[in-house]
């Protein structure tokens, strides 16, 4: 270590013991985490008596965004782009929505390598653009995140449905949140932990479909069919939705868009631990380069794939997306398994289902902790209850993640059909959420590009240095701002209008302005100009904190060979200065 490393840790450990004398020995740590923030509680902690565990590693860090990004949708709901336009739509459209996703990466990976604070783009929003726009991002993300842990249970519900229809809806919901509290509430370590089994089998799912694709459309089947693209020309590539023709075909494609959009996810759940993240501008960047791969591996090869092993209009698909017939969101609807019962094999779509009950779980788990997270965010910065900055003495906001889990009671509306409708508006209308935050995203970064230019700041100076910029911004914006008005244009087609369309796809369009308005009205905040933008903030304190911590770094390879206790995993402790 350098003599200017060691001079700038003992400055900034200074700094704090300044603080921290400043503060009553009988303070309680969340006390102390209201007056220092997380990054600066960890840091004097790790300086006075450092933990037997850290936070989250590299190998949690990865699997986390697997786990946050692969779920139902994936394996079941992607059947509903199928059916709508066709394998070739589907393939052009996730093509497109992972192009996109992957610009959005490039931006929120150089602020979050750079500036790994808590809350992500949320606290990022309100330091850089407007403090009414980080509420606004922060209350979105967390509505957001909070509805679709129902939506995760009522999935689970119904997968166990496909074996038996004895398990009490009342006794799934009471099992997943009582499960996802004890797994959210002990040290986020645990939490790690617990995704890196998870996401393994979500991971081996997707590979036993994978070669389940390429083994059986080369012959490898009861029926020794090598179908190949078979279903490419017959029934054809595009299919056509609403009207006929060409504009039939483009309309396809636009549903399928929509379906794809909603499903291509993954940066915005890895800037989310970042502040509970060992060595974050080590540990992001690698989660971040990897991610592109990772969308285009995961997402446009489950596009790829479900095109070749089933036809848009095999008549049991077909059946049960337009809700004929039962088994809409279990294994039952996932395009694999019926082609699996079409080519006679018996016991894999059984495997299928188990698995996908650890991704469907994995999913709500990983939403839990996000929606806690930015309510935690939120609270800090004083744009939620101060209830929700109490954090254990481990570091969890318990209280947070008692109200994320408050949403998951909504999945007993579950227990009846008519109930059950309620829950479907509610996600249905909050799934314009997920756009809103990626428009967010890119208006936060175009904030943060002008003022490094403002300030003559040297962005290729960064630990992660995002090319392109600022146009793969500028065009990402371009795009998902239009997509979010013109999503829901079918309900203005010549009679063809619709009122839940309507309101489904625009609540949160009106909402959101209406939430920006309110709080800048209530707190006269202003436009953050590029020249006062604050872009030092809690970077030095970062560099404090991890040239303070030594670790044998043992790789990301080793770390799953230590998940299995092949080798102990070594710990990192403070230099003493």
């Amino acid at each position: 270590m350098t003599s200017k490393e060691i001079q700038r840790i003992a400055t900034e450990r200074e700094s704090l013991e300044v603080i921290e004398g400043s503060v009553n020995q009988n303070d309680s740590h969340n006390s102390l985490k209201r007056r220092l923030g997380n990054r600066q509680v960890q840091f004097f902690r790790y300086l006075s008596s450092p933990p037997e565990n850290g936070s989250l590693h590299a190998l949690s860090i990865q699997l986390i965004a697997i786990g946050g990004s692969i779920g139902t949708a994936v394996f079941v709901s992607i059947s509903n782009g199928l059916v709508a336009g066709g394998p070739g739509s589907l393939l052009i459209a996730f093509m497109l929505a992972t192009a996109m996703m992957g610009l959005l990466n490039n931006c929120i990976a150089e602020m979050s390598v750079y500036m790994p604070v808590d809350g992500a783009f949320i606290s990022m929003t309100g330091h850089w653009v407007d403090e009414s726009l980080g509420f606004v991002a922060g209350w979105n993300f967390f509505f957001y995140e909070a509805i679709l842990v129902p939506f995760e249970i009522s999935a689970l519900d119904l997968v166990l449905s496909y074996w038996t229809d004895a398990i009490p809806v009342e006794a799934v919901v009471v099992a997943c949140i009582v499960l996802y509290l004890l797994i959210n509430v002990f040290a986020v370590q645990f939490y790690g932990e617990s995704e890196f089994w998870l996401s393994t089998g979500k991971i081996l799912l997707f590979l036993i479909v994978f070669f389940f694709t390429l083994i059986t459309m080369s012959g490898g089947n009861p029926k020794h069919d090598a179908y190949g693209f078979r279903y490419w020309s017959n029934p054809g590539a595009f299919a056509e939705s609403v009207t006929k023709g060409r504009l039939g075909r483009f309309e396809g494609f636009l549903a399928t868009l929509w379906n794809a959009l909603f499903t291509v996810c993954g940066p915005e759940y890895v800037s989310m631990v970042a502040a509970e993240t060992k060595f974050p501008r080590k540990y992001l960047k690698a989660a971040f380069k990897t991610t592109f791969y990772r969308l285009v591996f995961v997402f446009i090869g489950s596009a790829l794939c479900i095109g070749v092993v089933v036809a848009y209009n095999d008549p049991t698909l077909t059946a049960i997306t337009s809700g004929a017939s039962e088994g809409a969101g279990t294994a039952a609807a996932s395009p694999y398994v019926i082609a699996m019962t079409n080519l006679t094999i018996g016991v894999l779509p059984h495997i299928t289902n188990a698995l996908l009950m650890t991704s469907i779980f994995s999913a709500g788990n990983a939403y839990t902790y996000c929606a806690s997270r930015s309510l935690h965010s939120l609270a800090l910065e004083g744009k939620a209850p101060k209830l929700f900055r109490y954090c254990t003495r481990s570091g969890v906001p318990i209280f947070c993640i008692g109200a994320s889990l408050l949403f998951a009671l909504l999945a007993f509306l579950g227990v009846s059909r008519s109930t059950a409708t309620v829950l479907d508006w509610l996600i249905n209308i909050l799934s314009s959420s997920q756009i809103i935050n990626y428009i967010i995203i890119c208006i936060t970064y175009l904030s943060f590009y002008k003022a490094t230019k403002a300030q003559n700041f040297n962005r290729s100076r960064l630990p992660y240095y995002g090319y392109l910029q600022p146009y793969g911004t500028w065009v990402a914006l371009a795009f998902y701002v239009t997509v979010v008005f013109v999503r829901g244009y079918t309900a203005f087609l010549p009679g063809r209008w619709d009122v839940a369309t309507f309101f489904t796809s625009y609540t949160m369009v009106a909402v959101v302005p209406l939430f920006f308005l309110g709080w800048r009205i209530l707190r006269r905040t202003k436009f953050v100009r590029p020249s006062e933008c604050d872009l030092v903030w809690e970077a030095p304190l970062v560099d404090a904190y991890e040239a303070a911590l030594v670790e044998d770094s043992s790789g990301f390879w080793m770390e799953v060979a230590q998940m299995f206790g092949f080798r102990r995993r070594s710990r990192a402790f403070p230099v003493v200065v």
